[in-house]
C-alpha cells in the first residue's frame, strides 16, 4: 500500500530523469561528445582483457535504465585513445549502423577498437541481436582495415566478451 499522493511525484520524478538521459545522450551524439583519457599517453589505460573494460566503463553503464552503446578507441598497444557514446537506446534495444560505430576510429585513425553496451536487465548475457550486430560489425571492420578487438556487454556488475564466447568472428 502506498501513501497517497506519494507515488505519484516518485513516478513523475523518474519520468524526468529518463528524459534527461535521453537528452543526454542524444546532445552528446549531436556534438560528437569524445572523452580522451586525461595524463600523457604513457598513463592512459590499457586494455588486456574484458575485465579491463568492465572496470573501466561499467559503473557508468551498469547503472543506465536504457541500453547504450559505446566505442572504445585504441593504439595500436591497446591503450584507451579516446571513448565516445555511439548510441542511446531504449530499456532493451538500440539500434546500430556500422558506419555511425565506425565513424569515430575514422576520424581519431584508431587501428583498434571495441564495442561495449549495456544490458539494463543485468544480464550480460548476449542476445541473438548482439551476435548478428557483431557479426555486421566484424565484416566492415575487416573492410575498413580497423581491428574490431571485441564486443563486451555489460550487465549488473558482471561483462562478458563476445570474443571469449567464439562469437566473434575472426
Amino acid at each position: 500500500m502506498t501513501t497517497p499522493g506519494y507515488a505519484e511525484p516518485a513516478v513523475t520524478l523518474l519520468t524526468a530523469l529518463r528524459q534527461n538521459l535521453q537528452v543526454l545522450g542524444e546532445l552528446a551524439l549531436r556534438y560528437e561528445v569524445e572523452t580522451q583519457p586525461p595524463g600523457a599517453p604513457a598513463d592512459w589505460p590499457t586494455i588486456s582483457c574484458p575485465a579491463d573494460v568492465q572496470q573501466l566503463v561499467g559503473p557508468e553503464l551498469a547503472p543506465l535504465v536504457q541500453e547504450q552503446l559505446r566505442v572504445l578507441l585504441l593504439n595500436t598497444k591497446h591503450r584507451v585513445i579516446g571513448q565516445r557514446v555511439i548510441y542511446q537506446g531504449t530499456v532493451d534495444a538500440a539500434r546500430i549502423r556500422a558506419a555511425e560505430v565506425f565513424r569515430p576510429a575514422i576520424v581519431a585513425a584508431a587501428p583498434c577498437l571495441i564495442v561495449v553496451h549495456n544490458h539494463p536487465s543485468g544480464d550480460p548475457t548476449p542476445s541473438p541481436a548482439d551476435v548478428a550486430v557483431t557479426k555486421e560489425l566484424a565484416a566492415a571492420a575487416q573492410l575498413l582495415d580497423i581491428e574490431l578487438l571485441d564486443q563486451i556487454v555489460i550487465g549488473g556488475d558482471r561483462a562478458v566478451s563476445l570474443r571469449e564466447q567464439g562469437l566473434l568472428p575472426s
